[in-house]
């Protein structure tokens, strides 16, 4: 027989029989015979940790060289908001199509990847918004002049007091329709998050006062959004330090029990800290005012940036007024 290697027969010096060698099959997997899936608890930790990198890369994002990251927030938030109104007014698909290009072509000179940008824009709510909308293309549901007939009856079919028609087609006033809804909403979220993705969130929230948003809004804002992170934070070391005293896998009884106590103490936890959190914010001087480092100062290119915004929503505007 072969010599083997001792570092996979005998564990080292002074550590416990069964931390070396081979783990046993009853520690491999909970049910013999079975691959183990991961748990609810690994899948939290991974999400957790996503989503937390996910933040750090934003906040990167806005400390780019990039067009708008050197625009003062203010003229940021003011310039999108403009062409923010002008997706909600414009009608014509064509138009929303070009507003969508400028969004993409700012997010590209922004230095944002437009993996990234389409994948952040295009993720769930356009897509949400899509499928809610999809029904309204059908001539059963808003009437028009059809373009493709998907199953013709032959002739009219009735459902209680509604009628059918006599085929099933995709008409052109309810494609259009959907495609104008799609597109504004994908505008929309384009630019929420072209501004949120070029400005940091201090700086973000000290320019909404601005636009005269309140101050108790900006609080709620500005507390909701820290404490979603320190709450995520919480969560992954409860979970890391719980997988860290394990030998072997859970099982999912004891997973759900784990996450059921896990939701009750960081309810707790989160509720303690806000006292404490408010009580320290108040004896350092803050009034509700959003605090930044970084000193506003209107200069040349912001307000070039502002006059172009207006200029792009008005010419949009005006051109969809002429079209329709």
């Amino acid at each position: 027989m072969p010599d083997q290697d001792p570092s996979k027969t005998a564990p080292p010096t002074g550590l416990p029989a069964w931390m070396g060698g081979a783990r046993p099959a009853t520690v491999m997997a909970a049910v013999p015979g079975r691959r183990r899936k991961d748990s609810a608890v690994q899948k939290t930790i991974e999400g957790i940790a996503a989503a937390l990198k996910t933040s750090v890369f934003s906040e990167k994002i806005a400390s780019r060289p990039g067009l708008l990251q050197k625009m003062d927030p203010r003229a940021k938030a003011v310039s999108l908001l403009g062409l923010l109104v002008a997706a909600a007014l414009v009608r014509q698909p064509l138009i929303l199509l070009g507003l969508y290009a400028v969004t993409t072509a700012a997010a590209g000179a922004s230095r944002i990847s437009l993996k990234f940008f389409l994948k952040r824009v295009w993720l769930f709510i356009p897509v949400f918004a899509g499928l809610i909308v999809l029904p309204s293309i059908f001539n059963v549901v808003k009437a028009g002049d059809p373009l493709l007939t998907i199953w013709n009856f032959g002739h009219e079919v009735r459902l209680g007091p509604w009628s059918l028609g006599t085929s099933i087609a995709i008409t052109k006033q309810g494609l259009t329709g959907a495609a104008i809804l799609v597109l504004r909403v994908a505008v929309s979220v384009s630019l929420a998050v072209l501004l949120a993705l070029t400005t940091r969130w201090s700086d973000l929230l000290k320019a909404l006062r601005v636009l005269f948003v309140p101050r108790v809004f900006i609080l709620i804002l500005s507390m909701t959004y820290r404490y979603i992170f320190l709450l995520l934070d919480l969560a992954a070391e409860m979970f890391t330090a719980r997988r860290s005293r394990m030998v072997g896998p859970s099982s999912p009884r004891e997973d759900r029990h784990f996450a059921a106590a896990s939701i009750g103490t960081l309810l707790g936890k989160s509720h303690a800290l806000s006292e404490e959190v408010y009580a320290a914010m108040v004896s350092r001087g803050y009034d509700g005012e959003p605090l930044s480092l970084r000193r506003f100062h209107m200069r040349g290119p912001d307000w070039l940036l502002a006059l172009a915004a207006a200029a792009a929503a008005a010419a949009a505007i005006g051109a969809d007024r002429l079209l329709g």
